[in-house]
């Protein structure tokens, strides 16, 4: 496994903003009590549902190796599990259903992650990226720090009294750590899409010009 470790603009702002979220967490009670906390829960539910037709559009898997297709395809189902995830399946919007509805919508949200891991195409692409494909450094060092931030608030653990005033709903807390980490989790998966895009096109040129030359 590589890894890229420029620093750019993007993951400058992404740790600013983990930053600014840690200090209004300890010191700005008043603000963040204004907060509403389902405002920002829709919000992260919009950003992750957004991903997965961006990823389509952007990396237009029809247009890409078996391989490559298969792990986008793969991503799209992991961005709709995380959205799903992230509203509980639908028991937030609806939650005089049944539980056992949501169970079932999350068996059959979560089961193409799963299953679509026995192809070998896929395996044979993720081996491929971890082997060959250096991994953004900071966005994922930043993914990682708030999430552990996030689990720390929601399960009271580890160092959870250093990452926010007690006197703030710790809800609204976990849910503004986990904005970041959808970010970068988001810049990180972009990454590797221009990683993709670049290869598509190298590929693409020689065979154009190939054609071109027997015409």
């Amino acid at each position: 496994m590589k890894f890229d470790f420029r620093f750019n603009s993007v993951a400058l702002v992404l740790c600013t903003l983990l930053l600014a979220i840690l200090y209004f967490a300890l010191t700005h009670v008043s603000v963040l009590a204004t907060l509403n906390v389902h405002f920002i829960e829709n919000f992260q539910a919009i950003l992750l549902l957004i991903c997965v037709p961006f990823t389509w559009f952007y990396m237009k898997p029809k247009t890409l190796t078996e391989q490559k297709k298969w792990f986008w395809l793969w991503a799209m189902a992991w961005w709709l599990m995380f959205f799903g995830r992230s509203i509980s399946w639908g028991r937030d919007y609806f939650p005089e259903v049944p539980h056992l509805y949501f169970r079932m919508i999350s068996i059959v949200v979560i089961a193409p992650v799963v299953f679509m891991l026995f192809s070998s195409k896929l395996r044979a692409e993720i081996k491929y990226k971890f082997q060959s494909v250096k991994f953004p450094f900071w966005y994922l060092i930043i993914a990682v720090t708030s999430l552990l931030f996030a689990d720390s608030v929601e399960h009271h653990r580890f160092i959870d009294t250093w990452l926010f005033n007690s006197a703030i709903n710790p809800d609204i807390v976990e849910e503004l750590y986990e904005l970041p980490f959808i970010l970068a989790l988001f810049c990180s998966a972009f990454y590797f899409m221009q990683k993709d895009k670049k290869s598509v096109v190298k590929i693409s040129i020689p065979h154009l010009e190939s054609r071109q030359l027997s015409q």
